[in-house]
């Protein structure tokens, strides 16, 4: 007479059981023999304008050269007529 299938599937399940214990000795050994680094340079990422991350920092953009020709605005001037209006609209919404 054969032997019962029940305990070949035991036997089958317990190995893969071994299996991949051992398999996770291993990676934990493997994590564990890799060195630490606390370096503040190994943990800063930089993103260019594209937002992209890169390990490098971004090349230092030359100066922009101004146009002597181009002019500013002027300052904005507040004018009498515009600051009295502007006290009346306030008063009346206070009301």
């Amino acid at each position: 007479m054969s032997k019962n299938q029940n305990t070949f599937i035991k036997k089958q399940k317990a190995e893969l059981k071994k299996r991949k214990k051992r398999e996770k000795q291993e990676k934990m050994a493997a994590r564990k023999d890799q060195p630490k680094s606390g370096d503040l340079d190994d943990m800063i990422a930089y993103v260019d304008e594209f937002g992209n991350i890169s390990d490098t920092p971004p090349e230092p953009e030359p100066p922009k050269k101004e146009n002597p020709q181009r002019k500013e605005n002027p300052p904005r001037r507040d004018y009498p007529n515009n600051a009295q209006q502007q006290n009346n609209r306030n008063t009346n919404l206070k009301s």
